[in-house]
């Protein structure tokens, strides 16, 4: 599980009348991973570079790809471009060390607003999941032991506080207990059953609508199939919610907090320099069609298929030269 990021910076002398947006796009990796990671903080961003990130300052690229064959990836440039919002506190106006800096403070300020509690534009968006089901994810996150500070909100093993996005996000997606796997036979029932009573699929609510009585459904978490369509399609409709969740984009806007802006109700997220009033909206959430699930259990099999060849592969070039001829191993035994 995958969600894209924007944030935005409102720049120039006139940006309290006129806000003129600089735009991060950037997918957030949920699932962190094991080992040294070097600088947690800048590696966040290097993470990222395999899938679309881009950041634009009025409307021009300063970071990241227009297409797959033109990266950029000047640190220096990015930073020049931050630092009237990410001035180091540490007093560097120039050279690696600020650069450094600039864009820690980058993700630091990022990283706050997405562990940060509700905020009313996303609270209803995911509202939907099932609650702490042991051990999760984030195991690894440069995070996890900031988190256990004393007022900090309660956290689950997944290192992430329960009232932030990031946590209901990934609630959201553990809705897919089975895998497309072990989902695909569901799926082919449900078909059979629609086949049959092809008038149905309105009551099953297969195109919707998705309302209360819709989501409240999907509150059953249990994996004891019992033969009916009811529980296949129980499992069909939380994987299309899964995945909707697993591909959904976060979207982030910050803007400097100005010191007659009492009357903003937003947020407020600290920097070393400033402080930034944030707004979060959760986007493309349109629910994943039904009929999609045939070509993700397709796609899934080739994937499958191709990786199995490829370990099959890579374990016969290192097979020793001596055993390829013959399975047969001959012992010879000498004097001593």
């Amino acid at each position: 599980m995958t969600g894209c990021l924007r944030v935005g910076f409102p720049t120039g002398p006139q940006c309290a009348r006129i806000p003129e947006w600089a735009n991060i796009w950037c997918q957030v990796p949920l699932l962190a991973q094991g080992g040294d990671r070097g600088d947690p903080p800048t590696h966040l961003l290097e993470v990222t570079l395999p899938y679309p990130f881009s950041l634009l300052k009025n409307g021009e690229l300063i970071y990241g790809c227009k297409d797959a064959r033109s990266p950029t990836t000047d640190w220096s440039e990015l930073a020049h471009h931050l630092k009237p919002f990410f001035f180091p506190s540490n007093g560097l106006a120039s050279g690696p060390h600020c650069t450094r800096a600039v864009i820690r403070e980058l993700v630091r300020v990022i990283t706050r607003v997405l562990l940060s509690g509700s905020d009313k534009g996303w609270a209803s968006a995911l509202r939907l999941g099932p609650g702490s089901r042991g051990p999760c994810v984030c195991e690894a996150s440069p995070y996890r032991r900031s988190l256990r500070q004393p007022g900090r909100s309660s956290v689950e093993r997944s290192g992430l506080p329960k009232d932030c996005l990031l946590y209901k996000t990934l609630q959201v997606q553990k809705l897919d207990l089975l895998d497309i796997e072990g989902l695909y036979p569901l799926y082919r029932r449900v078909e059979r059953y629609l086949e049959e009573f092809p008038e149905q699929r309105k009551a099953l609510q297969i195109d919707g609508p998705y309302d209360e009585a819709f989501y409240q459904k999907l509150l059953d978490l249990s994996t004891e199939d019992d033969g009916t369509v009811a529980f296949a399609l129980t499992k069909v409709q939380q994987y299309r919610v899964a995945m909707t969740a697993k591909d959904c984009s976060i979207m982030i806007a910050l803007s400097p907090c100005l010191q007659d802006a009492s009357s903003d109700q937003r947020p407020v997220v600290p920097s070393s320099r400033s402080r930034f009033a944030f707004s979060v909206s959760v986007l493309d959430l349109d629910l994943k069609p039904y009929e999609s699930i045939p070509h993700q259990y397709k796609l899934d099999s080739k994937i499958v298929n191709y990786y199995s060849k490829a370990v099959r592969t890579a374990d016969a070039t290192r097979v020793p030269t001596r055993f390829k001829e013959s399975e047969d191993c001959t012992l010879v035994l000498h004097k001593v």
